[in-house]
């Protein structure tokens, strides 16, 4: 009995030596397996990229042809803006919504005939985008509609204004920023 218990305490001890040389060499073979995989990996990656440069260029050729026959051509936006107009924003939109989406000589007929202040303002901007639209877009200015007209608020002009027993009371002169957007006539 003395003996199976020698026994089992040396295969024991060799059993935790084995285990303890295995743990050892077995960092240096994950280490070495480590390395190979990216070799490998390096080597493979190579060809890919070689094949990925072959495939690059075949989509660009597709997509070129699937650009040929493109959808019509969206109209020119000829825009032209004015900041810091001295007239308040909702007086200047009144005129702006009677405007917004006439033909051009419509329009100027309008502003011309037009008992408000804003209107003077509003010609002459819709003037500068028509001979934006002449000069830099190469359109005829005459035969374009105004598709969109926008009045924002500028900064307001805070000013006081004297009145009786020395007091004071403010006066606001606002302002306004402008911006007109044409588009030719669709035959």
């Amino acid at each position: 009995m003395a003996d199976e218990k020698d026994k089992t305490k040396i295969s024991n001890s060799k059993k935790t030596a084995d285990k303890k040389t295995a743990e050892k060499k077995a960092p240096a073979k994950k280490a070495a397996a480590k390395k190979e995989p990216k070799k490998a990996a390096a080597k493979k990656a190579e060809p890919k990229a070689a094949k990925g440069k072959e495939k690059a260029k075949a989509p660009a050729k597709k997509a070129a042809a699937k650009k040929a026959p493109s959808a019509p051509v969206a109209p020119p936006v000829v825009r032209a803006s004015a900041r810091y107009v001295r007239i308040a924003p909702r007086k200047a939109r009144l005129i702006a919504d009677q405007v917004r989406g006439l033909h051009i000589e419509k329009a100027r007929a309008l502003l011309q005939f037009s008992p408000r202040g804003a209107a003077e303002d509003i010609h002459k901007l819709i003037d500068s985008a028509a001979a934006n639209a002449e000069n830099n877009h190469d359109l005829i200015g005459d035969e374009m509609r105004v598709s969109s007209i926008t009045v924002d608020e500028g900064p307001t002009l805070k000013r006081f204004r004297p009145r009786a027993q020395g007091r004071a009371t403010p006066i606001h002169k606002r302002t306004s920023h402008i911006a007109v957007a044409l588009t030719p006539v669709e035959d």
